[in-house]
């Protein structure tokens, strides 16, 4: 659980280094600038300097809580030893990928593809969650009919197109990730029409999710399903509401880590009710 909060939480910092214009604070990488690992006086605004070199240092803490993680798994089994290697691999790419997007003054495309990942990690994490929680010893098995995990499935696949098209919407609008890159490197579409794309296709997201739900509750799912199905449908439309607000107010700068912050949370709450549908019991238990 700490891990998938600590990867929620990062990006929720890097959002703020986002609206602070502080994305070039430090100008380079690994160093923060051109010989010196750390923060130099009168190289960049100071306080852009602490904000972005703070973010820097965070994924510092957040390998720690993951290489931890992995020393308390390697005695279990295999899938969640994978699990918990790949979330220290992410996160080393990540870095990696956040550093490219510093060398290519953050155009828009490479702190998408900085965001993306992020969003991976808070799924691995959570379905990480969930395994742990299960016997090692036990047999896999599915709870819900095929045809309802399909629908889980298109409905995470549109999670990523919103997830996808929320980038571009952040490509093409005011905040460009510092004060002194300006429009360069911004996407060139309108706007307006972008947000609108982004929208839709979040609203198909909610319908598909309350069809899922529907049938979780009428084919009479195990209750943590239903529960978890329900929450995602709360936080998909507080999600949409500070979207629209977010929109309609100009997209001011405090409302982006609300909003990103909820991202994670969607994302990781739709990887837990994912995670559910396949489940590992004792090899006594019957099941159904």
């Amino acid at each position: 659980m700490l891990l998938m909060i600590a990867q929620g939480a990062i990006t929720v910092t890097g959002s703020i280094v986002r609206v602070t214009g502080s994305g070039l604070g430090c100008n380079t990488w690994p160093n923060c600038h051109p010989g010196s690992l750390v923060p130099v006086d009168g190289a960049a605004p100071w306080v852009q300097q602490m904000i972005e070199f703070g973010n820097r240092l965070l994924t510092f803490v957040l390998v720690a809580i993951a290489i931890a993680l992995m020393l308390s798994v390697l005695n279990r089994r295999k899938e969640i030893l994978f699990y918990a290697i790949a979330q220290i691999v992410g996160i080393v790419i990540q870095a990696v990928i956040g550093g490219i997007s510093v060398h290519l003054d953050l155009k828009w495309w490479a702190v998408a593809l900085h965001f993306l990942p992020s969003m991976v990690l808070v799924w691995l994490a959570a379905v990480l969650w969930v395994r742990v929680q299960e016997p090692d010893t036990g047999i896999n098995h599915t709870v819900i009919p095929q045809t309802i995990r399909s629908l889980a499935f298109a409905s995470a696949v549109l999670l990523s197109i919103v997830l996808v098209t929320g980038t571009m919407v952040t490509g093409a609008g005011v905040h460009a990730g510092d004060t002194g890159v300006g429009m360069e490197g911004r996407l060139n579409v309108d706007l307006g029409l972008m947000a609108h794309i982004h929208a839709w296709i979040m609203y198909v997201y909610l319908a598909v999710t309350i069809v899922l739900v529907a049938a979780l509750v009428a084919k009479k799912a195990p209750k943590r399903m239903q529960k978890t199905g329900w929450l995602l449908i709360v936080m998909i439309v507080v999600q949409a509401g500070v979207g629209i607000l977010q929109f309609r107010m100009g997209v001011p700068r405090w409302t982006i880590p609300i909003h990103i912050g909820l991202c994670s949370f969607v994302v990781g709450t739709c990887a837990v009710l994912w995670a559910y549908g396949k489940t590992r019991v004792p090899r006594d238990t019957p099941v159904q």
